[in-house]
């Protein structure tokens, strides 16, 4: 992993051990994630994110418009799961998406629609955190395989979940 990315440290994103290991607030966010839990989780951590400048990326349906009513929003192609077109419409917006609105850090709780946008952040030098699904504990989710390897900073919400990721951080339930 890259050097730690620098982010407010709030009650919700310390460490299990006390340490802080996220620093200095960034000024502008791209929070992504799919619709449903994952939609919710970022929403729990409200908190952390509510003073920064954001955009997210997720899905346009019910959920989405009622959750996000008044944010900045870039809807993604969906369904994710096994459908190369919608990859490759996914990869094109996050070319696009991070090359026009140069984010500090991109955020996500997943799930698919994550990947496309961190690969092409990695690839830009942009900053990046994912915090593991809250709900899965004895194996890893498909989007965590594969963006571990090049995210800046890997979060799990159970201290079971760092056997499945080395060196990430625990940062306790976001629910």
């Amino acid at each position: 992993m890259r050097e730690q990315p620098t982010l407010t440290a709030t009650p919700a994103l310390t460490t299990e051990e006390g340490a802080q290991p996220l620093q200095s607030p960034p000024t502008r966010l791209l929070l992504i994630a799919s619709t449903g839990g994952h939609l919710t989780q970022l929403m729990a951590m409200r908190h952390w994110w509510e003073h920064c400048e954001r955009t997210w990326v997720t899905f346009d349906n019910q959920h989405a418009r009622t959750t996000l009513a008044g944010e900045d929003v870039i809807h993604a192609h969906s369904p994710t799961t096994r459908n190369l077109p919608n990859a490759l419409r996914n990869l094109q917006l996050a070319r696009r998406t991070l090359k026009d609105l140069r984010p500090d850090l991109v955020v996500s709780t997943g799930a698919g629609v994550a990947a496309p946008f961190f690969a092409i952040a990695h690839l830009r030098g942009i900053r990046t955190m994912y915090i593991e699904v809250i709900d899965r504990i004895a194996s890893r989710t498909l989007t965590g395989r594969m963006v571990y390897p090049f995210v800046d900073q890997f979060a799990v919400q159970w201290r079971e979940q760092q056997r499945l990721y080395p060196g990430a951080v625990v940062i306790g339930p976001t629910l």
